[in-house]
């Protein structure tokens, strides 16, 4: 288990759905903290999460406007900062199609500003969040975080004698995050109807919890350029439909630009780097700085085999529609009922 007694961790984007389930589990788990730093842009975000965290009680949360575009304000608030948590991005897909300057500025440019405030100053660990989108891509925001992940990976390799370690994780739909597919059809349930883009997609399902526990895992275990990935079920689109509104029509309105069937998070042509730790794959950097041997070792890796893909639609574990009704009304709406 990670300690973090008397240490200080930063995240970026920290008001969004991950950040404040992050910071919820270090402030419960880890009470000797010494701080926690949210770093985001929008203040009355970060004044409602203030209200959720009153000052008297959580004395080490602290609260940083800032932009990931802004290196110097991020070398700012990266003083006296141990850990980094890069959780800040422009990440609807539509959005990004349409303002594509935007997304590249968060996405990369933002990327590159964190490590390089990170090489000014005294970070140890510094774990970058992806996308299963970022396998493969075919929008821009997966080419953009796919290009942050390579950034951070190479970060390792030109850090000379910096001692800070870079990693990634990447995941599929958080359940319940902001702007994903269940909120959305909570809300629309009430309408009768259901638009589905596709009868055949499937996404992979993850929940707050599963996300935060990789962020620590990675924080914890990473050695540096690591790419950790979940061994998570699959979901049917329709199947959610059913699960939120069996009564409702669905009705196929198209893929949405920029959108896939089925989502990937390895590719056969990442199957000469990724090795499988059990709970989790990882896709090692093609040269990795550190001795292969003593990592398979000491995390009893083994690589996959030669062609090994790993995608939403040919999962081998799949949400059954009543196991996605118990989810939901567990992780997404306590009131839900079907």
């Amino acid at each position: 288990m990670l300690d973090l007694k008397h240490k200080s961790i930063l995240i970026t984007g920290g008001t969004g759905s991950l950040g404040k389930a992050l910071t919820k589990e270090i402030l419960l788990k880890h009470p000797e903290v010494r701080r926690v730093i949210i770093f985001s842009r929008d203040e009355q975000k970060q004044f409602q999460m203030a209200q959720e965290y009153p000052e008297t009680a959580y004395p080490q949360l602290r609260f940083f406007i800032g932009d990931v575009r802004d290196e110097q304000r991020l070398t700012r608030a990266f003083k006296g900062v141990d850990y980094v948590i890069h959780a800040a991005a422009m990440k609807h897909v539509p959005i990004a199609e349409y303002n594509p300057d935007e997304c590249i500025k968060t996405n990369v440019m933002g990327a590159q500003n964190v490590i390089h405030a990170c090489f000014q100053t005294n970070v140890k660990r510094v774990v970058a969040l992806s996308t299963d989108k970022a396998c493969a891509p075919i929008n821009l925001y997966g080419a953009t975080k796919l290009t942050s992940d390579k950034l951070f990976v190479a970060a390792n390799n030109i850090k000379g004698d910096n001692p800070v370690v870079f990693s990634v994780v990447r995941y599929g739909n958080v359940m319940g995050s902001n702007g994903s597919v269940i909120p959305f059809f909570l809300k629309k349930k009430a309408e009768g109807v259901l638009p589905i883009t596709d009868a055949n997609m499937t996404r992979f399902n993850i929940s707050l919890q599963g996300g935060v526990d990789m962020v620590m895992h990675a924080l914890s275990h990473a050695w540096g350029g690591e790419i950790f990935i979940p061994k998570i079920p699959s979901y049917r689109i329709t199947d959610v439909a059913t699960a939120i509104g069996s009564e409702c029509e669905q009705v196929i309105v198209g893929i949405r630009p920029g959108e896939k069937v089925h989502e990937e998070m390895i590719t056969p042509s990442d199957s000469f780097y990724t090795y499988d730790l059990g709970k989790y794959y990882t896709i090692l950097p093609s040269t990795p700085g550190w001795n292969l041997d003593e990592f398979k070792e000491k995390f009893n890796a083994k690589i996959v085999p030669q062609g090994f893909a790993y995608n939403s639609g040919e999962n081998t574990e799949w949400e059954t529609i009543d196991g996605l009704r118990a989810l939901i009304k567990e992780h997404v709406d306590p009131n839900f009922v079907m």
